[in-house]
């Protein structure tokens, strides 16, 4: 039955891989790799072999077609981004919804991503909560954050060290600098760092301390 593999990679310790996710790697015919060299780094690593073909947000949409017609034919692929569970604020969706058109069985893998450890450091409610990924950076972003500021679930988020701050402003400008709120960086990695406050004492902290990593933005919802 032809089927495409999902397969997350770490979001920064290597050790994060599982055994699964490199028998799968070394099994299929071709990986889909968002970044050739990122990637490769991963499978050298671990001593896989399997050629890599180039697939990111850029040229999804004009090879996703072409890559299902390889699985119809029999070929084997594996997806991977470059950290994480694929699809996940990553590319990924537009395959595994082909797939699911055409009847090729997908079978993603569990395995890092990066909102669930956060999530749980938080220390805020999660038996309810809001993935929203990356606030539109330009147009929507006003509504949207609207939107959020009358969520009463966790809100889940993700954003860049060039962004951080301004985003921290704006979410204390539309759901109160009050709101409590945690941000996770670095997860996995040597210099991993969780802190938690106020967004007012977030916006405080990061204007004084210069942003590294990516972050992972955990807010309380609306009590």
């Amino acid at each position: 039955m032809p089927k495409l593999f999902i397969v997350p990679t770490p979001i920064g310790n290597l050790k994060d891989m599982t055994f699964r996710a490199v028998e799968v790697l070394k099994s299929v015919d071709f990986i889909l790799a968002e970044d050739t060299r990122v990637t490769g780094k991963l499978l050298k690593h671990y001593a896989i072999e399997t050629p890599m073909l180039s697939y990111h947000q850029h040229n999804e949409h004009q090879k996703t077609e072409q890559i299902i017609m390889r699985i119809k034919q029999g070929e084997q692929f594996a997806l991977v981004t470059d950290a994480g569970t694929p699809a996940i604020s990553d590319p990924g969706f537009l395959m595994s919804r082909a797939c699911v058109e055409h009847k090729i069985s997908v079978d993603c893998l569990p395995g890092a991503t990066a909102f669930v450890p956060a999530l749980v450091n938080s220390g805020l409610p999660n038996d309810k909560f809001v993935f929203e990924g990356f606030l539109p950076a330009k147009k929507g972003r006003q509504k949207r954050l609207n939107i959020l500021a009358e969520e009463q679930r966790t809100i889940i988020l993700y954003e860049s060290p060039y962004k951080i701050l301004k985003t921290l402003e704006h979410l204390a400008k539309y759901l109160g600098e009050n709101r409590q709120a945690s941000i996770s960086r670095e997860l996995t990695k040597l210099y991993e760092e969780t802190l938690n406050g106020s967004l007012l004492e977030l916006i405080k902290h990061f204007k004084t301390q210069t942003p590294k990593g990516e972050f992972v933005i955990i807010v309380s919802g609306k009590s």
